[in-house]
């Protein structure tokens, strides 16, 4: 690789000239793109610059030759769609920074691309939702006291077991995604009559953050399945009045000062899952939202009241998370009478 084209392996955003830019303007670029997608962008660029190496094609910019033969490399070793998807955006993000055309959009690749997409596309792989009672039993098997082996060091509550019953009821309830379990600070939490509302600057459809969107925390009649009544008992045994409402707990059986990693997320859902004695491997973060909108349906709400809470823009993207639990659901295929 030569010197235009030599550039950082592990950071996309290091590909535009810091020359032209000063302090302020650097940190626009920086946050122009939520978190996760910048490392995905900072992996996939990596994983771009190795194959370069190996194959003897300049990484930046990079010809339609070289993408499409990458392409075709990924689809033989089984990667899917969506992986390659994201490998493409990242390169338009790299090809963007440096003032260059977009390579991906070559006829080549684009012949190449749709033929992968006709012949390898699949389903995603849907996480399983998490609802009622499979829900109720994951929440029943979080700890509530934690004993000590310190002579005479009394129980007290298990502040893990507490947080995560406010993560899987919270994230039920407002169906919400792991990015936003995370980013949740008290301040965006204001009291109604009727429980909680949520007050989320951005979302994954919403990073502008050009509106606020709204979720309700409504309260419950059994007070082990109230969001309402979990966020306070959170907050006042953890000694929470500002900041990330969600976090990590010390082996002291303390609040850390940080929130929860995003990525944790998963783990602890999966965690819960297994402590209730079902098989944690269907299950992820994303389960919570999935299982919100599929129980909701099951009760008998509206795609229309699904979306609300849900603020998906489309009532098509709603009708995704409708799985084989309701496939049978007013289908008439019951109704032959064969």
């Amino acid at each position: 690789m030569s010197g235009e084209g030599l550039v950082p392996a592990s950071d996309p955003l290091a590909l535009v000239d810091e020359t032209r830019l000063d302090a302020s303007e650097a940190r626009y670029v920086a946050v122009a793109r939520a978190a996760n997608t910048l490392r995905g962008y900072r992996s996939d660029w990596a994983e771009w610059c190795a194959w370069c190496a190996e194959e003897g094609y300049e990484p930046l910019p990079a010809s339609p030759e070289a993408i499409s033969r990458y392409l075709v490399r990924l689809a033989g070793l089984g990667a899917k769609v969506g992986t390659m998807s994201r490998r493409l955006s990242a390169l338009r993000f790299a090809h963007r920074l440096r003032d260059l055309p977009d390579p991906t959009e070559a006829a080549r690749v684009l012949a190449v691309w749709e033929g992968i997409r006709r012949e390898h596309s699949a389903p995603p792989q849907q996480a399983k939702p998490l609802m009622p009672p499979e829900l109720w039993q994951v929440l029943d098997a979080c700890p509530t006291m934690k004993h000590w082996r310190t002579p005479h060091r009394p129980p007290e509550p298990d502040l893990a077991g507490l947080r995560d019953r406010v993560l899987l009821l919270v994230g039920f309830v407002g169906a919400l995604r792991r990015s936003e379990l995370a980013a949740i600070e008290v301040g965006q939490l204001s009291e109604h009559p009727e429980g909680l509302v949520l007050h989320l600057p951005r979302s994954k459809t919403n990073q502008a953050g050009e509106e606020t969107e709204l979720v309700v925390l409504p309260r419950a009649s059994d007070p082990a399945h109230c969001p309402v009544t979990l966020v306070d008992q959170w907050r006042s045994q953890a000694g929470i009045s500002s900041g990330p409402l969600l976090r990590p707990v010390t082996k002291s059986n303390k609040a850390a000062a940080r929130p929860l990693h995003p990525e944790s997320i998963n783990a602890l859902v999966q965690a819960a899952v297994a402590r209730a004695g079902l098989d944690p491997t269907p299950y992820s973060a994303h389960s919570l939202r999935a299982g919100f909108v599929t129980y909701a349906h099951l009760q008998g709400a509206t795609d229309r009241a699904i979306a609300h809470q849900t603020r998906h823009r489309s009532l098509a993207s709603v009708g995704t998370y409708i799985r084989v639990d309701t496939a049978w659901d007013d289908n008439a295929a019951t109704q032959l009478g064969i």
